[in-house]
C-alpha cells in the first residue's frame, strides 16, 4: 500500500511515528474523448488567450484573484516554505469527543495510519485507549498543501484519520431553496411510513451493496470488445515548435521573393537606356521650337 505521508501523531507526551495510506479508491470507469472523424484522443492544451500561444508549465505562475481581474502573485518558493513550515509540525490531538457528536455532513476522506519505525508500542497504546474510552481525537494536519481538520479513530485493528470540513465549509441549511416548513402530517400516513421503515430495517452489511451502473458499463465494454467493435485511434501528431514555424515562414518568404523578382540582364538595361534617350530628344526640340 502506497505511503502518501509520514509524520508524528501526538497526544500529551506520547509521540507516535506513523505512515498514512489512502483507505479508499475511486473505481469510476474513465472514458476518453476521441475525435469522431479519425478516433484520435483529444488533447487539452494550456493556452494564453491574450498572447494567442501555448503556455509551458514553467511559464505559469499561481495567483489569487482578490477582485475582478486583479491578482496577487504567489511564488512557488513562498508557497513551498509555508507548506514546509506546517508539515514539520507534529499532528497533535487537541480534543477528544464522541463520534456521535459529529454529523456525517462534515466527513470528507478516510486514511489508514500504520506505525513507522519504532512506533508500534505507542500505536497500540493509542488504539487501545481510544477503544476503551469510546472517544475519537480531533487534530489538525497538512495533507497535499492544505491544512485539514481531522478525526482520529479506530476502525477494526487500524487507526484511521478522517478528514472533516471546517464549519465555514459546510453551507447553511437555511440557504437550501424550497425546504418546506413544519406541516401537519396525518397520523395514519405517519404510522404507515414508520411501519415501512421497520420492515426495511436490517443490519448494515456493506458487501451486499454494488455499483450496478459500473458493472453494467463494464459488461457493455467487454461485449463490444469481444465482438471486435473496436476502433484503432491515430497517434497524436506533435505540434511543430514555434522556432521551426518561424524558420519555415522565413524560408518560404525568401523563396517567394526570389520567384517574384523580375529577371533582368545588363544588355536589356542598355537597350532600355537608348530608348529613353530617343524619346527625350524630340521633346527638347519641341520646346526649342516653341
Amino acid at each position: 500500500m502506497h505511503t502518501m505521508w509520514k509524520g508524528t501523531i501526538s497526544f500529551g507526551l506520547v509521540n507516535i511515528p506513523v505512515k498514512m495510506h489512502a483507505a479508499t479508491e475511486n473505481k469510476d470507469i474513465k472514458l476518453r474523448q476521441l475525435h469522431k472523424k479519425c478516433k484520435t484522443p483529444i488533447k487539452y492544451e494550456k493556452t494564453c488567450p491574450n498572447c494567442d500561444e501555448d503556455v509551458k508549465s514553467e511559464d505559469i505562475v499561481k495567483a489569487y484573484e482578490y477582485a475582478k481581474n486583479k491578482f496577487v502573485i504567489l511564488d512557488d518558493e513562498e508557497l513551498e516554505a509555508l507548506k514546509k513550515e506546517q508539515e514539520d509540525k507534529a499532528v497533535e490531538i487537541i480534543d477528544f469527543v464522541q463520534l456521535e457528536e459529529i454529523d456525517p455532513v462534515y466527513f470528507e476522506k478516510s486514511y489508514y495510519l500504520s506505525p513507522n519505525d519504532g512506533g508500534s508500542k505507542a500505536y497500540a497504546l493509542l488504539r487501545e485507549a481510544l477503544t476503551d474510552s469510546g472517544k475519537i481525537g480531533i487534530a489538525k494536519m497538512m495533507i497535499r498543501s492544505k491544512e485539514q481538520l481531522a478525526v482520529i479513530r479506530v476502525y477494526k485493528e487500524a487507526i484511521v484519520v478522517e478528514t472533516i470540513h471546517y464549519p465555514d465549509e459546510v453551507r447553511a441549511v437555511s440557504d437550501v431553496p424550497n425546504v418546506p416548513d413544519q406541516e401537519a402530517v396525518g397520523q395514519k400516513e405517519l404510522d404507515t411510513a414508520k411501519l415501512l421503515i421497520d420492515q426495511l430495517t436490517t443490519k448494515f452489511e456493506p458487501e451486499k451493496y454494488k455499483d450496478d451502473y459500473r458493472t453494467a458499463l463494464m459488461e457493455l465494454i467487454e461485449a463490444k470488445k469481444n465482438n471486435e467493435e473496436v476502433e484503432v485511434g491515430k497517434e497524436n501528431k506533435e505540434k511543430p515548435d514555434n522556432v521551426v514555424n518561424l524558420m519555415d515562414a522565413l524560408q518560404e518568404s525568401l523563396n517567394r521573393a526570389k520567384s517574384d523578382k523580375p529577371k533582368s540582364t545588363k544588355p536589356k538595361n542598355k537597350t532600355t537606356g537608348k530608348k529613353t534617350a530617343k524619346t527625350k530628344s524630340p521633346v527638347k526640340k519641341k520646346k526649342a521650337t516653341s
